[in-house]
């Protein structure tokens, strides 16, 4: 294994043998122990101290269902903290089977300098991008693809990355038509665009493949790995997730009063069956698009859509449940049509769509557009892309623009915007919110699939349930593995023991496996608690703990206690 290191302020490459500190690490738990390790952590999020960070996880490059996503991570202009983004497409997989540990980005190109950095197995180079500024991330995949290969894998920023917007997210191409997979959470498209680096193109790693410690070993677990995520009731050929994509919650969150409506004022959205997963899928499938596709090679859960419009052509790779709810029903908008549009501009302007959806929330909350009117919305994301001063407000996210725009309702922890889930109606995700060193992020311990385990009204468990997913998504995080493929490893750690095992020959056990998740935690808290963020940083908002929330008059209600006790057995 071997780490590019990439430093833009000199415009040298070079590459380094993976330091005995790294090398049982990656994906977020390699992130994060960089971060400790090399950033200072009160150092300027936009300055030349902070580093940029792509790793694969460590079952990337040996066909391990769903475990290609690449990791991305640096000091988060959100949150001031760690942060680790994932996303799908093929450069989790490409960097393994290349033999990259991680690229690490340093320094910074001088003022109005823009570079590609292009990537082959044996050499790497930092290339001039003045043709690509400005454009989007669809026309800067397109262009660099027909240059590259169409086989290429690209990493992109768009406008929202070059203006340093704090909301900005990076694109990730996939096989085929996947145009735009993002590792979006925590503003990290504004460190790509402050280094001056507009993309990355690493080559198809041709007849490139990861050496194996113990092949049977491996293959006999990855087998049934995959074999248990086919067999799930949820997940499988047959599962609401493979049938509706991540839209097949939208339902059930609406019943427990926890889908964001109308800038978190209500937790129910009326016409939400106009949003559902069933009525997506109905929609796409008249239309002659596509559902049941993959965002990463060989993913047997295959969650995926193209969303088309009436004629049949294409508005986005993908509809999400947390776009529709953020981009949907809080801004009080019932159409998927609406909904995809608005994607597509998120997607192409390099936004984050959880983010953008609930500043605009804010923005219509204080008057800027109408909640509903399509309209008025859509000249308010378009003002994103064009930098205008409005646009930059929103691009920055939910909490520049309630300040900007004096709103006290503002939907975030940590300086991030909430996904999906009000949690005045789910505790268990207000939990995690409000103690992740990641910010407000679900997919740090989303306890939504734990429901029926605690009732997500009470109070009762939710400290313990949400300690238990933040441990188990800084495995998957570290892994490379899809937020789905929680159920099997939940019902059978040894798994994934044995994955790593087969690739590695480490010998761990359990209990290892255990520590280490334990450990991307523990290092996560050091480097926010070195950068100043205190217990009085990790809450959920005053009014969320005061304003009852429709249907159910629910109030964040977990006593301050429980947070700041969330770790003490980490």
């Amino acid at each position: 294994m071997k780490l590019l290191r990439v430093d833009m302020g000199r415009l040298e490459v070079r590459w380094e043998p993976v330091s005995p500190v790294f090398e049982q690490l990656g994906g977020r738990a390699l992130i994060a122990k960089l971060l400790l390790e090399e950033i200072p952590p009160t150092c300027d999020v936009l300055g030349p101290h902070n580093k940029l960070i792509f790793t694969p996880g460590l079952l990337a490059g040996g066909g391990v269902t769903t475990a290609g996503r690449l990791s991305v991570g640096g000091k988060s202009p959100l949150t001031g903290g760690v942060k680790e983004a994932n996303g799908g497409g093929t450069a989790g997989d490409t960097l393994a089977k290349l033999g990259f540990k991680a690229i690490v980005v340093e320094g910074q190109a001088q003022r109005g300098e823009w570079y590609v950095l292009h990537v082959t197995g044996d050499s790497a180079s930092l290339l001039p991008a003045g043709d690509l500024m400005g454009l989007g991330t669809y026309a800067t995949s397109d262009r660099l693809q027909e240059r590259y290969g169409a086989d290429s894998t690209v990493i992109s920023i768009g406008q929202a990355g070059e203006y340093l917007m704090y909301g900005a997210s990076i694109a990730i191409t996939g096989d085929r038509d996947q145009r735009s997979n993002h590792a979006a959470r925590g503003g990290l498209g504004a460190v790509m665009g402050s280094k001056g680096l507009k993309a990355i193109v690493i080559d198809k790693p041709l007849g490139k493949s990861i050496p194996l410690a113990d092949a049977d070993l491996f293959r006999t677990a990855s087998r049934t790995f995959a074999q248990k995520l086919i067999n799930d009731p949820k997940l499988g050929t047959q599962g609401s997730q493979h049938l509706y994509g991540t839209a097949s919650i939208v339902g059930a969150v609406n019943e427990i009063g926890a889908l964001p409506t109308e800038n978190f004022s209500r937790g129910s959205f009326e016409p939400a069956t106009e949003l559902r997963g069933e009525h997506l899928r109905e929609l796409v499938l008249e239309r002659e698009g596509k559902v049941g596709t993959r965002c990463m090679p060989g993913c047997v859960i295959a969650c995926r859509n193209l969303y088309v419009d009436d004629d049949g052509k294409p508005i986005v790779g993908t509809l999400q449940y947390e776009t529709i709810a953020l981009m949907g029903a809080n801004l009080g908008l019932n159409s998927l049509d609406d909904v995809a549009r608005l994607n597509y501009m998120c997607n192409d302007f390099g936004l984050d769509t959880i983010e953008t959806g609930a500043a605009l929330g804010v923005a219509l909350e204080a008057g800027l557009a109408k909640f509903g009117d399509t309209e008025s919305i859509f000249a308010l994301l378009k003002q994103v892309g064009e930098g205008t001063i409005i646009g930059r407000v929103l691009g920055n996210g939910v909490v520049t623009t309630g300040r900007v725009l004096g709103i006290r309702r503002i939907p975030a922890a940590l300086g991030q915007a909430m996904p999906g889930y009000d949690p005045r109606s789910l505790k268990g995700n207000g939990v995690t919110y409000a103690t992740s060193p990641q910010g407000a992020d679900h997919t740090a311990g989303n306890a939504f699939g734990a429901r029926k385990e605690v009732n997500p009204l009470g109070v009762q468990g939710q400290r313990e349930l949400s300690l238990k997913l933040q441990i188990i998504a800084a495995m998957l995080d570290a892994t490379g593995l899809c937020l789905f493929a929680r159920p099997p490893v939940i019902a059978d750690p040894q798994l994934m023991v044995d994955m790593i095992n087969g690739i590695y020959g480490w010998g761990w056990t359990k209990e290892d496996l255990d520590r280490f998740n334990r450990q991307v935690l523990r290092t996560e808290l050091e480097f926010n608690r070195r950068a100043g963020i205190t217990a009085a940083d990790y809450r959920i908002p005053e009014y969320m703990r005061e304003e009852p929330l429709a249907p159910h008059n629910a109030i964040f209600d977990v006593p301050d206690s429980d947070l700041d006790s969330v770790f003490e057995t980490l």
